[in-house]
């Protein structure tokens, strides 16, 4: 035995496992059978649902099919499927059927297992974890990728008594009950955020206390503008003074400044933008018309730059956590899009900004808006972070139960 060894492992193929464990070739312990490849004229309105890659990320559109079919490609309630060819990270690897009788559309293997030694659930987690690995060594861009049946066959698995893949895969269900509840949950939040977003933002619902006429206003008429400095990607990371570029508007933030991602020296910042607690940021370029111009509002009192690309409104007498959800809503987007010009890369200047208009209630009632809508933010921050956690959790689990550096025992 290897000095590196810890009593009660072994060494096999695919690394050390508990002595208890085996491993076992794909085709060892299952059959995968490939679905068929139904033609467009073969698609009907009614009869059987054909599964297709896009069925398997949660779209419910669905082609159907009343013919003569081999019972080898019906799937139902439970089976594990495997897409062979699919996304990288999302449709490509192991999925479970959790809808009525099908057919399986080509792309994607039917997984039959064929030992009695083999856990349904458990083989199902250890395809998933291997599926990083057989994402590697698949055919096919970065995004999309493909692999074969006989390359797939290859693949080895390792193999705990029975009552221990039991025990493994009822933890991993567990923490993926956890994660698809949240997942709901935070779905169910952000659909409420967005409908009182639309109703207290337009005015067709009023707060207690409100009544007070709303005014239509340009956005010169509310503030001035001012333009970011350049900073390049080299110089986002420079030093440590908080500075925000114009690509992470669109990618890192939603309506309110909240974490910074890049940060430069004071020699750089001295020939960038400077913010002020209040300033509203705008994206002046972006990819397409219909997200041009978002922006965020930048609501803290510590020193902070912006970058090139970026068009600034600093307001003098409104509330800037409540223009940063205002100036997001459909209406104003739709304003902003009009005014972007170009077609690859898409522009919006401070000049072009200054003429959308904006329907605006007297500040006290901007204020109480805003309170309510960023409590329901720091909330969806909230659960979005117990999300995040508990992802990164069943990773560490997969790694460690899959792997028998830890075990499990349930009692009776």
């Amino acid at each position: 035995m290897s000095a590196d060894l810890i009593l009660g492992y072994k060494q096999t193929e695919i690394g050390i496992i508990p002595e208890d464990w085996g491993i076992a070739q794909i085709k060892e312990v299952c059959t995968l059978i490939n679905g068929r490849g139904f033609k467009p004229h073969e698609w009907q309105s009614n009869g059987l649902p054909i599964i297709r890659i896009q069925n398997l990320n949660g779209s419910n559109e669905f082609n159907y099919f009343s013919g003569k079919f081999d019972s080898k490609i019906l799937v139902k309630y439970n089976q594990l499927l495997f897409a062979w060819s699919g996304s990288r990270g999302t449709s490509f690897g192991p999925h479970v059927w959790k809808g009525n009788d099908a057919l399986l559309n080509y792309h994607t293997w039917k997984i039959e297992i064929k030992q009695s030694r083999i856990d349904s659930d458990y083989f199902f987690y250890a395809l998933r974890d291997l599926t990083s690995h057989i994402e590697g060594d698949a055919h096919g861009a970065s995004a999309l990728v493909h692999t074969q049946k006989s390359e797939m066959e290859k693949y080895f698995i390792r193999v705990p008594p029975l009552e221990s893949q039991r025990n493994i895969s009822k933890a991993l269900k567990d923490i993926d009950a956890l994660i698809d509840g949240l997942d709901k949950i935070i779905t169910k939040k952000r659909d409420i955020q967005q409908a009182t977003m639309q109703q207290l933002l337009t005015g067709r619902r009023r707060l207690p206390g409100f009544n007070g006429e709303w005014e239509v206003k340009r956005l010169d008429e509310i503030g001035i503008f001012l333009k970011g400095s350049g900073v390049t990607r080299d110089q986002a990371s420079s030093g440590v003074l908080p500075c925000v570029r114009y690509g992470e508007i669109y990618t890192a933030h939603k309506y309110i400044l909240r974490v910074f991602q890049s940060f430069i020296s004071k020699e750089v910042a001295a020939n960038a933008a400077s913010l002020k607690m209040g300033d509203i940021l705008f994206a002046g370029s972006g990819e397409t018309k219909a997200e041009i111009g978002k922006c965020v509002a930048y609501v803290d009192n510590f020193e902070a730059y912006a970058g090139g690309d970026i068009v600034i409104l600093r307001p003098i007498n409104s509330d800037s956590t409540y223009l940063g959800y205002a100036l997001n809503t459909q209406e104003i987007c739709r304003q902003k899009a009009s005014k972007g010009q170009g077609d690859a890369v898409v522009h919006i200047s401070a000049n072009a900004l200054s003429t959308v208009e904006i329907k605006l209630p007297p500040k006290g009632e901007q204020t109480a808006i805003a309170n309510i809508l960023s409590d329901m933010d720091n909330e969806l921050a909230t659960l979005e972070n117990r999300l995040a956690k508990a992802c990164y959790m069943k990773q560490g689990m997969m790694q460690e139960l899959l792997t028998g550096r830890i075990r499990l025992s349930y009692g009776n």
